[in-house]
């Protein structure tokens, strides 16, 4: 009989592990074997994945895992005095479906009940959940080989006989192992001894942690990397020797001749486990109300009232026919339950005022979604197809995400673990993988290669969305890092280790929306573990919380029900936005009901102000936008579609832009098409799209063309190739002309692999509608909302703030008597600083302060002390109020107050502990009210500088004005660039004129030479760069904090396909010196057809001659028709640029007759 592996190790032995389980698989094919076991470490989070590829290749899975088993309870954290350790290993294979499910239930107990540093069980649950297991007594650290190490030969003849007894006859085996570990010998000579005198069988196991012999190096680096220690630190866990790898039988023969029954056994195992996953759909009950004896009944119900309620009564006939259709079909497969569970959570979420998204993804494309309010978007309007979310001819589970408030999408999370039970609902693993990048750094550091060269190395990869490569095609195709890695061995072990070790499962985290819903306990149906989870998906009772093992592409293979429930920080926006616009203006905007054709709104897209825009913030978007002169909601929809990376790559946005602006004719190989391609002119953007070309040209019923889609998508060159044939054949029996056919199943291949889902298109342009048209017709009470959503990003809300500056909308400085916690719109269209923006205030200081004002404004410093708690407002916060300009209204300046603080605090403590006491003040009565103007400190002012800093300090960014404001001009002359635009590559030199507000200085490791991180802020937002050292060795005596510099780099052609590029400086001029130096000049105009007063030119040259100085004088003259302006530079007149000579010119020619330019 032939050998199994029965006692495998995959990448889920997390850092352990080293087996990828597609190679495994290919292994163990190539070694002949017909069977495999995958035996992860406590847990089964790879077993889905093994059992599908397992079968796909026509190898027996075999699912199991080592279990943790504790000596004692596994409740208890305590070793037992005479255990020889904290817990031992056992191997747990699951013989049928009854094993399955035992598994499911250990490994899932050792996470809820026995976690402590490890999964563990005990006696107890494995007595309890015995059946259709088979048990196998582990490698060295079992319990049978623990005793036997520790000399304790009847503590081990005591645990083998409960495991015989616990699991049955036959089902119970010890292990061998031999990797030339002297106390292996040992083990064996007890086994064998056991077995002989209790009558149990052995096996002969490898306890494989890595594919092949050479793979031991890398294994080891993996087990460094999990330790977090160095890879030649003496005292770290590793393994002895290089012989734990998959081997061949003839190899595990040779381990102990003679004993072939060791190797017939793992074969008669082997063939006494047979599992699969059972192919059916776990869909928990639904609670149905009196009078509805089954879920299609209500489904079909609601359905008809909510469609009734949409499209009125009685239904159109299109209505009718469609809603009927999706009805029939979702009813005939079951899934009404799905249905009524989510129309459930999202009418109790809106009961609650909880926003909620007009839809995601293919759901959008529902009547049924529509009818009940899981979507608010009218399928039938947009042309959006059913089948695209559930094929009734390819059944599979529908996947309906969700988007809700990212503030409250906990408070639905916790509805649905009450609703249906917590045991039965849990959030959903992720695995996280190590990545080129991630390997590289891992890697260095257990080689303790300095971070900093690793940094670098790191940054030679690409890993943008759009290109990347992995670490060997890197190290192959990257010049410079190949060249680095050629002079470096250690550089070579990098490459090497890395190489073997990426793409390896690392870590554990909580999938950020995925929620699971069981029709009982979770643990009944599939693996779980716990996480410490943050946010709004929290365990509500503190706990940590109930995590699949199986991620989500394995629950929906094994037929669990699951969905995103994603937070969306728009819709947050939006509320409050609306809740403003009420409040202030007494109007109740129905964001649902909006028209969706205003050209006020489309007019602000196009210009550029898409700033807070859902979806169209990015430099990309925005150009498209403006290019194709956004006109209708159609281009929205087409645009979040097109600005992807595929279409983008293949050229598809410009086509469109070309089309629609008329600069490229549109044509239709057929008059058929004109219909389904004609709003997007002529260009297939869309799956959908497809589809109705299918169905129209070929005959393929809407599912059938459904398959198509997916054929196309899947980038399966035989699939593609055999669906499009297809495709053809059908449409040419149906009299089209081959030729026209195959040039479009061309098309279809090459656009429609990019092809976006239409229905989330049309579901997310409509929040983009949403955010564009309230900052069109409500712009302060948008703004004010989105800088409150985004209060703790200080890049952000410098940029947002500096969009209202476009916008003309004024922002005050944070006020104790005005300012809630969050941004606020005050008085004729400002918004005023939230208290929540400022630092070292806290939420419970700010909460006081609002409930002290309701009696009233605050007079002054004094007044606010003593109104307010000084528990809460204390020393730290009033400093904090006072200098972010939070007290600028209560008398004196800054400084004043501020020196004030100490006394104002000393008076109202005293006075809050007498009155707190009964006791009456010296004076009789209260102290704030005897004194609440009393005079402040006389100290001087502190300095523009100082309170700037100060600002920035406190709240991220300058309020009350700005130290680039003294430059503007200088600035919109001499830049190329703002803070806005860096990030994307771009070829060639910039010019960004900014103030330095950060600058961190570093260590070269290797050279030792110091370079620099600067952060700058102009009026646009903030942006961090980089001066390498040869610039900083000019630079780091001119480059001062808070100083207000002409920036002058570029970007590195290695970050050409970065996600962020990061400009690298090379030189920063100060802008006080730019005039004196001559490099801005003065233009002064003339047109021919304005007459200026009289002697105007003698006029403007005396002033020019009253103020010399280094900028040149340039003189335009327009001609009366149009015929363009003449510029020529004075070769008399050079000026110093101060504000009396330019107010005065001014006066003479007009505001536009004198500007500022760029003198070289």
């Amino acid at each position: 009989m032939a050998f199994v592996h029965l006692h495998t190790h995959s990448e889920y032995s997390l850092l352990d592990g080293a087996n990828r389980i597609p190679d495994l698989i290919v292994r163990v094919k190539a070694l002949g074997m017909d069977s495999l076991a995958v035996t992860d470490h406590g847990n089964l989070f790879g077993a889905w994945t093994f059992h599908s590829q397992a079968r796909s290749a026509g190898i027996r899975p075999i699912l199991g895992f080592e279990a943790y088993v504790a000596f004692g309870s596994r409740r208890l954290r305590e070793k037992p005095a005479d255990a020889p350790a904290h817990y031992a290993h056992l191997v747990l294979l699951a013989r049928d479906r009854e094993g399955y499910r035992n598994l499911v239930r250990l490994t899932s107990l050792g996470y809820l009940e026995g976690y402590y540093r490890k999964p563990r069980v005990d006696r107890e649950t494995l007595a309890r959940h015995a059946g259709g297991l088979v048990c196998l007594s582990a490698c060295l650290t079992g319990e049978v080989a623990l005793w036997l190490r520790a000399n304790a030969y009847e503590r081990a003849r005591e645990a083998a006989e409960w495991h015989a007894r616990t699991f049955g006859p036959g089902n119970y085996w010890l292990e061998v192992q031999e990797h030339g570990i002297a106390e292996e010998k040992l083990v064996q000579e007890g086994v064998f001894r056991l077995a002989t005198e209790l009558g149990i069988g052995v096996v002969a196991t490898n306890d494989a942690h890595y594919l092949r012999r050479e793979d031991a190096a890398a294994h080891d680096v993996l087990l460094a990397i999990g330790t977090g220690k160095d890879l030649d630190d003496p005292k770290r866990f590793r393994f002895e020797g290089t012989e734990s790898y998959v081997k061949s039988e003839e190899e595990m023969r040779r381990l102990f001749p003679g004993r072939d029954d060791l190797y017939a056994n793992t074969q008669a195992i082997a063939d006494r486990c047979e599992f699969d996953f059972e192919k059916r759909f776990f869909l928990p009950g639904f609670p149905l109300p009196a009078g509805f004896a089954t879920d299609n009944d209500l489904l079909v119900a609601l359905a008809e009232a909510g469609a009734a309620q949409r499209y009125g009564d009685p239904l159109p006939d299109a209505v009718r026919q469609r809603l009927d259709y999706e009805l029939g079909v979702i009813t005939t497969v079951g899934y009404a339950g799905y249905f009524l569970i989510v129309e459930d959570f999202i009418r109790w979420a809106r009961s609650r005022g909880i926003p909620v998204g007009p839809g995601r993804g293919s759901a959008a494309g529902s009547i049924v979604s529509y009818a009940l309010g899981i979507t608010n978007v009218d399928p039938l309007r947009f042309d959006l197809l059913f089948e695209r979310f559930l094929n009734p001819e390819r059944i599979s589970p529908p996947d309906i995400d969700v988007d809700f408030c990212e503030e409250r999408r906990g408070e639905v999370i916790e509805y649905v673990r009450e609703r249906y039970g917590r045991n039965s609902v849990g959030q959903i693993v992720a695995y996280g993988t190590m990545k080129a990048r991630a390997a590289v750094k891992d890697v260095a550091r257990v080689l303790k290669v300095p971070p900093g060269e690793a940094d670098r190395l790191t940054k030679l990869i690409p890993s943008g969305p759009a290109y990347s490569l992995t670490l060997a095609e890197a190290a192959e195709k990257v010049p410079e890092l190949r060249d680095l890695v050629a002079q470096n061995p250690a550089y070579q072990r990098i490459v090497a280790y890395g190489s073997a070790i990426e793409g390896m499962s690392r870590h554990l985290s909580v999938h950020a929306a995925g929620v699971v819903i069981a029709p009982g306990p979770l643990t009944d149906y599939v693996p779980v573990c716990t996480l410490a989870t943050k946010g709004a998906g929290a365990a509500g009772n503190g706990e940590e919380a109930i995590v699949t093992q199986y991620d989500m592409v394995g629950l929906e293979k094994v037929g669990m029900l699951k969905m995103d429930f994603l937070g969306l920080t728009t819709l947050t926006v939006l509320q409050r936005a609306v809740e403003s616009v009420r409040e202030r203006h007494g109007v109740a905007v129905d964001l649902d009901r909006l028209d969706l054709e205003d050209p006020a709104v489309y007019a602000l897209l196009r210009s550029g102000r898409t700033a807070g825009i859902f979806q169209f913030e990015s430099n990309l978007a925005t150009d498209a936008l403006r290019q194709m002169r956004c006109d209708r909601f159609d281009d929205l929809v087409a645009t979040n579609a097109l600005v992807r990376p595929g279409p983008l790559d293949s050229g598809m946005h410009l086509v469109y832009i070309r089309r629609k602006r008329g600069e490229e004719p549109v044509r239709y190989a057929l008059p058929e098409l004109r219909e389904i391609l004609e709003p997007t002119y002529g260009v297939i953007v869309y799956q959908e799209q497809v589809m109705r070309i299918a169905n129209v040209l070929a005959g393929y019923s809407l599912a059938e063309a459904d398959v198509l889609r997916k054929a196309v998508g899947k980038k399966i060159a035989e699939l593609i190739k055999a669906e499009l044939e297809r495709f053809v054949a059908r449409a040419v029996e149906r009299g089209h002309k081959r030729k026209v056919i195959e040039d479009l199943a061309a098309q279809i291949e090459t656009f429609g692999r990019y092809g976006f889902n239409k229905s989330h298109s049309v579901a997310y342009s409509v929040l983009s509608y949403q955010t564009a048209w309230l900052k069109t017709h409500y712009p302060a009470e948008f703004m004010a909302a989105l800088l409150s959503s985004e209060i703790g990003d200080t890049k952000k809300v410098v940029t947002y703030i500096a969009e209202c500056r476009e916008l003309d909308i004024g922002v005050l400085p944070p006020d104790v008597n005005e300012s809630g916690y969050h941004f606020t719109v005050v008085g004729d269209g400002e918004l005023r600083f939230g208290l929540g923006a400022v630092k070292n205030v806290g939420r419970s200081a700010i909460d006081a302060v609002i409930a002290a004002r309701a009696a009233g404004p605050f007079a002054s410093l004094r007044d606010l002390a003593a109104r307010v708690d000084h528990r809460l407002a204390n020393k730290r916060v009033l400093e904090a109020l006072v200098a972010s300009g939070a007290c600028e209204r209560l008398g004196g300046h800054r400084a004043q107050l501020f020196a004030a603080i100490d006394g104002v605090l000393a008076e109202a403590g005293l006075a809050q502990a007498e009155h707190a006491s009964g006791q009456a003040t010296l004076f009789g009565g209260e102290a704030a009210a005897a004194h609440p103007h009393a005079p402040l400190p006389q100290v001087p002012e502190w300095s523009e500088a100082e309170r700037l800093a100060r600002e920035k300090e406190l709240v991220g960014f300058f309020v009350s004005g700005h130290p680039l404001n003294r430059y503007r001009a200088d600035a919109a002359v001499l830049g190329t660039h703002t803070t806005a635009d860096l990030g994307r590559w771009t070829e060639g030199a910039l010019a960004v004129a900014a103030v330095v507000t950060g600058v961190k200085r570093q260590i070269a490791r290797r050279s030792g030479a110091e370079w620099a991180r600067l952060v700058i802020e102009d009026f646009h937002g903030s942006a961090e760069v980089i001066v390498f050292p040869e610039a900083w060795a000019r630079l780091a005596k001119v480059i001062v904090q808070d100083g207000a510099y002409l920036i002058l780099g570029g970007y590195s052609p290695r970050d050409r396909n970065e996600e962020e590029a990061r400009l690298v400086i090379e030189d920063a001029q100060p802008l006080a010196d730019m005039r004196a130096a001559g490099r801005i000049g003065l233009a002064l105009s003339w047109r021919e057809d304005v007459p200026g007063p009289a002697d105007a030119a003698r006029a403007v040259a005396a002033l020019c001659r009253a103020h010399p100085g280094p900028s040149p004088v340039f003189l335009e003259w327009s001609a009366a028709d149009n015929g363009g302006a003449v510029r020529f530079q004075s070769k008399s007149l050079q000026v110093a640029l101060d504000d009396d000579l330019l107010t005065a010119l001014r006066e003479l020619l007009g505001e536009g007759g004198v500007t500022l330019v760029k003198a070289r």
